[in-house]
């Protein structure tokens, strides 16, 4: 056990760089699995998982960045042997600033798992993703300096820019592969471990057609753990760290979670409560509560960065709720495989 947790620890301290990233993204960064690595699809107990997580950034120093996250799996054994096969979707929406400038991300997913043991504990999984993605902008309420005179804003004035085109759309790929594990046999004690690579394709990303730009590759790092501390309570342990170009970004932390009602073995209910880092940028306070087959979290980024002074600690709000069920009993992967669950 403790050799799993020197191995988590040491990832997550490995993010201690600087906190800025290219795309959008989640601090309930666990409950958008397919945008951190489209290996982690189908790493759940269930045959079908449906996911949203939606965030509102930024309110109280500007117009709000406001992003939403979709996904959608289905697992199901392939083979004679214990390997299965998860297929899903990744629907991303981000919406950001004064121009409206939308982004909009279709993406199919295939993941192949291979056991590697008899008794479907330890799992090697390979997963690609791709699909469309659209851009566009509000050419309306976009402003220069070029339209200001000496009493301000003048509208009649023209904006001096070239930009013929307020919308394009490009294709766009992502490769995973991830390790997951059982700890020492144990049916409620796992980790994952991962890797991956996204925009692979360097697919142009500029309202201009000269010079062409392209949109840096992304490599991300993931880790987890989950291990029991008594029948009825464990924790929790997670963390990403993403390079993109110039950029990185590092987060990590934990929640404890306890079971309340009903048996420990199948409890009514089961509530987390942690917090999150993501490094030089907010502290993220996380509550989360399963009602099987439901769950709901809600969290605060808390800013910490040097924007601190003008958005007085306040950050993005983020709420996600998940569907994680069998579709039959008798003949689903519960009984091919021991699912890790984050």
């Amino acid at each position: 056990m403790k050799n799993y947790l020197r191995l988590i620890v040491l990832l997550l301290c490995c993010c201690a760089l600087k906190s800025n990233a290219q795309d959008p993204h989640f601090s309930q960064f666990f409950e958008a699995p397919l945008l951190r690595n489209p290996s982690l699809a189908g790493i759940f107990a269930g045959d079908v998982r449906v996911q949203t997580v939606y965030r509102n950034q930024w309110q109280s120093v500007t117009n709000p960045y406001q992003t939403g996250s979709v996904n959608f799996e289905y697992k199901q054994p392939v083979g004679r042997g214990n390997d299965f096969i998860t297929t899903g979707a990744q629907i991303l929406f981000d919406r950001a600033g004064i121009t409206n400038f939308t982004t909009t991300n279709i993406y199919p997913a295939l993941n192949f798992h291979k056991s590697l043991n008899d008794s479907k504990s330890k799992y090697l999984s390979l997963g690609i993703m791709g699909g469309y993605v659209q851009r566009r902008i509000d050419r309306s309420k976009i402003t220069t300096n070029n339209q200001f005179d000496g009493n301000g804003y003048n509208p009649s004035l023209s904006d001096g820019e070239t930009l013929t085109k307020f919308s394009y759309h490009y294709w766009d790929g992502s490769v995973g592969l991830s390790f997951n594990s059982s700890i020492a046999g144990s049916e409620t004690d796992y980790y994952f471990v991962g890797v991956a690579y996204h925009h692979f394709n360097r697919p142009k990303n500029s309202f201009y057609v000269n010079p062409p730009v392209e949109l840096n590759p992304k490599l991300v790092f993931s880790a987890g753990v989950n291990f029991s501390l008594d029948d009825e309570s464990s924790l929790v342990i997670q963390g990403d760290y993403s390079k993109q170009g110039d950029y990185s970004e590092a987060i990590g932390g934990a929640t404890y979670a306890r079971k309340i009602g009903g048996d420990y073995t199948s409890p009514q209910y089961v509530i987390y409560f942690g917090g999150y880092l993501r490094w030089k940028d907010a502290f993220i306070p996380v509550v989360k509560l399963d009602y099987n087959p439901f769950s709901v979290a809600f969290s605060y980024d808390v800013n910490i960065s040097a924007l601190k002074t003008a958005s007085q600690y306040r950050g993005g709000f983020e709420v996600s709720l998940t569907y994680a069920g069998f579709l039959d009993r008798n003949n689903s992967t519960k009984n091919a495989v021991l699912c890790p669950k984050f």
